[in-house]
């Protein structure tokens, strides 16, 4: 910190050395940083607080789910290992600042200190989030208001991030930034976890246990996030915003809450199975990065599935046009059974009819619900205008991340059985499939979706890069019929590595479950089609926000004249994404200028049949 004061106090005075008046105003500064940023952690407050959440939880949840075993193994960590406890749960509500501490505090383990935006940096609100444990640090860490690095401010919360390790003390860190406004698991942010590796590799405490966490909710107090999603700006938190969030929470129910504690792990190990993370560099911040994305995979793979998120999913991506009630209460029990057939945990219990109908309370003016004469049943369908689709989609990625690898696969399986034979028929020849480029066409769909957050995470966990592993085989559906092309083992190139076939199977119980997993991801490839249309006729220089803003223009004016299959791709989540994608991909080159990012087409994708080869690239996954 020191030396970041002095470095800062020469950069500032016009003698280029650093003089008393130029240090002593950084150390003003230096001072006032640390007095929003540092924590004070209250037991009176905390035990308080407690109580209090006690009674208002009591009031808008019916009950807050945790896992006994889980809760063994957090105690055990906490108890025994003598070294600091870091949580890094899943971000899906602001709710999550308060209920970790919440749950830990009703079992006696130690309330952690919990890195939170500056944006909750509010009167009075501030003061209770410091006595609870909360520091409040910037978005960016590195960037001062005119773009500069700012090592003052990333020593001084290096330094007090490494003094509260050292003094075995707790942290809570959102990898995500920020809350989900998609109900997908955002790609992690390394910036406070590169704090932490730091601090382990300085010695300065001699192990740290990292704890992922998964949060569901069957509904989040903000409700939704249909303003944001359709582009208006995001209004700044305040102490009355706040007041009138409790008030408006109060009067209603949200059903229930899932916290799940993964396996903890020793970050020491991490580093010396990966030499590369001690040694600064590029390689070291991909290493620290692709820690983050880990950790939040794993965080991902323990979230529970709750009804609501079954619900949703089952009226969009099943039963778009309207289900009868036992319909789907039939399918509900189904899926639930699938959702446990491939290890995730589910986040209620009862009947299912019960369920069902609390699920379809809780969705609210999401669901439409009318009344049939013959047989006197209810008739439930989605209600598929915007905003409230958006409200519906968000809560059905609930349940993505236990279909997501199927669902990469099937629509792969789509590309591979509508490819043009030599002899210009189409379909695979005798219904064969070959498995090696059924896995090359899933592995080039997961790099264009590498920006959706989940699949991205899934992504680096499951799918090889060289397509030799054999990781992606169990986890291809077993609604597939595989033939195998080697030949007798005692062949001379017995070991020598032979491609397989598969063929699907006609029936149509499997015919259809196909047909859901390609609808699964058809708002993300629907998004992504339309804006490789949107830059069809684009030309020019634009800047990367109004690029974004008037994509969703279009993707919006496509739903208002109804030409999108899917309303839920008209999202800013989704615009954003397909942008960065572009940027990825090279379709467009980047400039900075004063702060802001400039696009143009690039040379590559300047000529209109190259657009146009992306399109037809995208459209192939599409299951219309």
């Amino acid at each position: 910190v020191r030396e970041a004061i002095e470095a800062v106090a020469a950069e500032n005075s016009p003698t280029g050395t650093a003089d008393q008046k130029s240090t002593n105003k950084v150390k003003r500064k230096a001072k006032k940083i640390l007095q929003e940023m540092v924590a004070s952690i209250s037991p009176a407050m905390i035990r308080l607080t407690g109580w209090v959440l006690l009674k208002l939880f009591n009031g808008f949840f019916l009950n807050i789910q945790i896992h006994k075993g889980q809760l063994e193994m957090v105690k055990k960590a906490a108890t025994e290992t003598k070294v600091p406890l870091v949580f890094l749960p899943v971000h899906k509500s602001h709710i999550d600042y308060l209920l970790l501490t919440f749950v830990l505090f009703c079992h006696n383990i130690k309330a952690p200190h919990i890195a939170a935006g500056n944006n909750l940096n509010i009167p009075i609100f501030s003061t209770l989030i410091h006595l609870l444990g909360g520091f409040f640090i910037r978005r960016k860490l590195d960037e001062t208001p005119d773009g500069k690095k700012d090592i003052l401010y990333r020593s001084l919360l290096h330094g007090y991030i490494e003094q509260l390790l050292c003094k075995h003390q707790f942290l809570e860190i959102f990898l995500e930034g920020t809350r989900s406004r998609s109900g997908k698991t955002s790609c992690g942010r390394a910036g406070l976890l590169s704090v932490i590796v730091d601090t382990l590799c300085n010695s300065s405490v001699p192990d740290v246990l990292v704890i992922p966490v998964g949060i569901s909710y069957d509904r989040i107090i903000e409700g939704h996030y249909n303003g944001e999603q359709l582009g208006k700006p995001k209004k700044d938190e305040s102490l009355w915003s706040v007041a009138r969030g409790v008030f408006r929470m109060l009067r209603k129910n949200y059903g229930c809450v899932r916290v799940d504690f993964a396996q903890p792990f020793s970050l020491k190990n991490i580093l010396i199975s990966d030499p590369d993370l001690r040694v600064d560099g590029p390689i070291r911040r991909q290493m620290i990065s692709s820690l983050a994305n880990h950790v939040l995979f794993t965080a991902d793979q323990c979230c529970a599935v709750m009804s609501t998120h079954i619900v949703a999913c089952l009226l969009l991506y099943r039963y778009r046009e309207g289900v009868s009630l036992s319909l789907l209460v039939e399918d509900f029990f189904s899926m639930k059974e699938e959702v446990l057939a491939r290890d995730f945990d589910l986040g209620f219990s009862g009947s299912c009819e019960d369920v069902v109908m609390h699920a379809i309370h809780l969705l609210g003016n999401s669901v439409n619900i009318t009344h049939t004469d013959p047989g006197n049943e209810f008739f439930i369908a989605p209600n598929t205008n915007i905003p409230a689709v958006f409200e519906l989609n968000f809560y059905s990625n609930g349940v993505l991340h236990v279909y997501l690898t199927e669902a990469i696969v099937a629509c792969a399986l789509h590309v591979e059985l509508s490819r043009r034979r030599p002899d210009g028929t189409m379909g695979a020849a005798d219904g064969m499939i070959s498995q090696e480029r059924l896995l090359r066409t899933a592995a080039a769909l997961c790099y264009l979706l590498s920006n959706e957050g989940m699949i991205a995470l899934e992504d680096q966990e499951d799918a090889s890069p060289s397509l030799s592993e054999p990781t992606w085989d169990r986890n291809i559906p077993d609604r597939v019929q595989w033939r195998s092309d080697e030949e007798d083992e005692d062949s001379d190139f017995g070991e020598e590595q032979r491609d397989r076939y598969l063929k699907v199977s006609p029936s149509q119980k499997h015919q259809q479950f196909l047909s859901f997993l390609q609808r699964l991801l058809g708002p993300i490839l629907e998004a992504y089609s339309s804006a490789t249309s949107y830059i069809y006729g684009f030309s020019g220089r634009v800047t990367e926000k109004e690029l974004i803003q008037n994509l969703q223009k279009y993707l919006l004016a496509r739903t208002e004249r109804r030409v999108a299959v899917y309303s839920e791709s008209a999202t800013l989540c989704l615009a954003r994404n397909a942008v960065k994608t572009f940027v990825d991909l090279g379709v467009f080159q980047v400039r900075k200028e004063n702060r802001h990012t400039i696009l143009e087409l690039s040379s590559t994708f300047l000529p209109q049949c190259n657009r146009q080869k992306l399109l037809e690239f995208i459209v192939g996954f599409m299951a219309l």
